[in-house]
């Protein structure tokens, strides 16, 4: 007979205790312990091999940094080149990739267009979620002839991990997807699907196999009601790539989203459009962010962000008013507030405009979240030109940090910003002049020859807005 016990897990961060706890001495939440019954059994394996499986177990030994052999790894590149961004070049073998997201936001048709179209590749499409039919009727939506385009992918309608690693060493497939972690369940341990232990036990599982196969596996997995990856925090250091799949379900663009990568930069994002047969790919995402406009208007300006390795130029908008309130109002919409708050006090304190009785409305365009304090100039720009009432020149692009003393600090990698913006036809950029070469110090690698856009360096906000509004 198995041995059984109660313990008590962290609903917020997994943390496992013997007893209940009022407060997690791990997260500090309160009031978040559940108790699950746990069958520990004796002498068997609790993994993907304790199905059955032939292959030996491999026993490693310590070795030097020196002595070890490194390949370059072949990734597995996808027909998706947005997909193959955020992964960093393509999908590595035996790597574990989460991906959460919304309900409703499109993480099962994105994955479901991944398994139809890896050509050459035996896909094993894992749903613990929907029956066969509905996701036949998905993939007629996605491809009318998905006989043919979803040759390799075979669909599996299961929540036991043990009868799939019994499917998955009968079909040997190249590359695993399942929907979704929370509803997988292991007889190893007793507790219900989707709770702490049983996400923790069949994630591990599905990484031993990966790593000891050399088999990729993408899960997809829910989220809270904060935007969090649902389960335990471990579930997020245990793989190898987190993905966020985000996007208001109103709008038809989505963005795919870099949160950890083993394997690449963990500041990359994709960019999809959803239509009726799918979601398809945007290879310029700068033409989509910027409205078409004939003439210019006040409190609309274009800054020059990076998201990882991708330069994009957006449209940032500002709407200053008189507040008809005692209070006024603060709101910005795709932008930290508080930041947009330092940047009200610098425009009051070092340029002497009275913005303390006035609400003010921020919008980044395209329904996109930008951290980059490049947009910091661009973003005063519009505040100041809706509250004069005077529009910013057109063809006008900005990317520059704006400082507390009202100074106009260099931001990285400026050349591929005023490369982005002399190729979507944008007469001048404002940026600033500790971007410029100086032999003083040395810095010669902003060549000003290659362009052909009138690049304004200043050093003060005032110089700036100078230049702009005379």
């Amino acid at each position: 007979m198995a041995k059984t016990k109660t313990s008590y897990f962290c609903q917020s961060c997994g943390y496992e205790s013997p007893k209940w706890l009022g407060k997690c001495p791990s997260c500090n939440q309160w009031n978040t312990f559940v108790e699950e019954i746990i069958e520990k059994s004796n002498g068997s394996i609790p993994d993907w091999k304790a199905t059955g499986s032939t292959s030996t177990q491999r026993s490693n030994k310590p070795v030097l940094v020196s002595e070890v052999v490194f390949e370059e790894d072949t990734r597995l590149l996808t027909p998706d080149k947005e997909f193959n961004r955020v992964l960093g070049g393509g999908i590595v073998p035996g790597s574990l990739v989460l991906i959460g997201g919304e309900p409703g936001i499109g993480k099962s048709t994105l994955m479901l267009q991944l398994a139809m179209n890896m050509q050459g590749m035996k896909v094993l499409y894992i749903s613990g979620e929907e029956s066969e039919r509905q996701i036949k009727m998905r993939a007629e939506r996605l491809a009318p002839n998905a006989g043919k385009a979803g040759g390799g992918c075979f669909i599996l309608t299961e929540t036991s991990t043990q009868n799939i690693f019994k499917q998955i060493e009968q079909l040997q497939p190249d590359l695993v997807v399942v929907d979704s972690i929370q509803t997988l369940y292991s007889a190893h341990i007793e507790s219900t699907p989707g709770s702490v232990s049983q996400v923790r036990e069949c994630t591990a599982e599905l990484l031993r196999f990966a790593k000891e196969t050399a088999t990729p596996v993408f899960l997809i997995g829910h989220i809270t009601k904060d935007g969090m990856i649902a389960g335990p925090k471990i579930l997020e250091h245990m793989v190898d790539t987190v993905l966020q799949f985000e996007g208001d379900r109103h709008h038809v663009y989505r963005i795919l989203r870099s949160i950890k990568n083993r394997f690449g930069s963990s500041s990359e994002l994709g960019i999809y459009e959803m239509l009726g047969e799918g979601l398809r790919e945007v290879s310029n995402p700068s033409e989509i962010l910027l409205s078409q406009r004939d003439e210019p208007l006040s409190g609309v300006t274009i800054s020059a962000t990076l998201e990882g390795l991708r330069p994009m130029l957006i449209e940032t908008q500002a709407l200053v008013s008189t507040s008809p309130y005692g209070t006024p109002q603060r709101s910005a919409t795709g932008f930290d507030t508080k930041r947009m708050n330092m940047l009200l006090a610098v425009l009051e304190k070092r340029c002497g405009f009275r913005l303390g009785t006035q609400d003010v409305f921020l919008n980044i365009t395209g329904g996109i979240r930008v951290e980059d304090p490049a947009i910091d100039l661009g973003l005063a720009a519009a505040i100041v030109s809706s509250h004069q009432d005077i529009p910013v020149p057109f063809k006008t692009c900005f990317a520059a940090e704006l400082g507390l003393s009202g100074e106009i600090r260099a931001v990285n990698r400026v050349e591929q910003r005023i490369a982005e913006a002399q190729k979507l036809g944008f007469e001048q950029i404002f940026i600033s002049k500790y971007n410029m070469p100086s032999a003083a110090k040395g810095n010669k690698s902003l060549d000003l020859s290659r362009y052909n856009i009138d690049i304004k360096p200043v050093g003060r906000i005032e110089e700036a807005f100078n230049l702009l509004f005379g």
